[in-house]
């Protein structure tokens, strides 16, 4: 039985480059599903029972722009942990922070390849699957605790307690990539280099709007994530 394709969501306004991309995108074996207009899209999106792998966003387009667009998906109860990728003419540093902080996972600049597209596309998927890493014991690549977080990466989740943080595929990396070395300070660039595909061109303070946002969405216990100013991030050694 052939593995079901992935279904992604596609919100352009510019109608050439929408079927250009679409046309290119079930070629290579996604299920897209196309919307012009951001209204038409948010309608799209009011159903509790939707199934989509994958989000790509126009910021600017007509009825509902793309951050509208990111944070009802951000909220929908199916759909709050897909990776989401603003594909925009705005190319400027502080708008890909925007972006980031809305909730996207990945920010692409105008004009841009329809293989580059494709590479990022494939990255975050591959990033959210939950494939096990045959080198070490399921208990350990499964759950690691500190401090009452306790991530689960063969179920992709994140609790505090007994609450559960909603956390976008990059910022479960990021946060995964510090609780598997709890005795490591990672500079930006390390970090950058494992959340990051080759063919991404991101800055330097993406990685302070990642932390950021890990740590408002743990509330108190973003404390385990200390920065170690002149070097990185790293778990705070005191909880070690």
């Amino acid at each position: 039985m052939s593995k079901a394709a992935h279904r992604i969501l596609l919100v352009e306004d510019e109608a050439d480059s929408a079927e250009m991309l679409t046309t290119f995108l079930e070629m290579n074996g996604f299920n897209v599903v196309c919307f012009l207009d951001g209204a038409e899209a948010l309608r799209f999106l009011d159903n509790p029972d939707l199934q989509l792998d994958l989000a790509v966003l126009d910021i600017m387009v007509p009825g509902a722009d793309g951050r509208e667009l990111c944070s009802t998906i951000r909220r929908h109860p199916g759909l709050r942990e897909i990776p989401v990728i603003f594909l925009t003419a705005k190319d400027e540093e502080q708008d890909e922070i925007a972006g980031l902080s809305l909730g996207a996972d990945d920010y692409i600049g105008k004009p841009a390849s329809l293989n580059l597209i494709l590479a990022h596309i494939r990255s975050l998927l591959r990033r959210r699957s939950t494939s096990t890493v045959e080198s070490r014991p399921v208990a350990e690549q499964s759950l690691i605790k500190i401090d009452g977080v306790e991530l689960n990466r063969s179920a992709y989740t994140v609790y505090n307690g007994r609450a559960s943080v909603e956390l976008t595929a990059r910022e479960f990396s990021l946060l995964e990539l510090l609780m598997r070395n709890p005795k490591k300070v990672f500079t930006r660039q390390e970090i950058l280099d494992f959340i990051s595909d080759d063919e991404s061109f991101v800055f330097d303070r993406t990685v302070d709007v990642h932390v950021k946002n890990i740590r408002l969405k743990l509330g108190e216990a973003g404390r385990i994530i200390r920065t170690y100013r002149g070097q990185g991030y790293g778990i705070d050694r005191e909880l070690q």
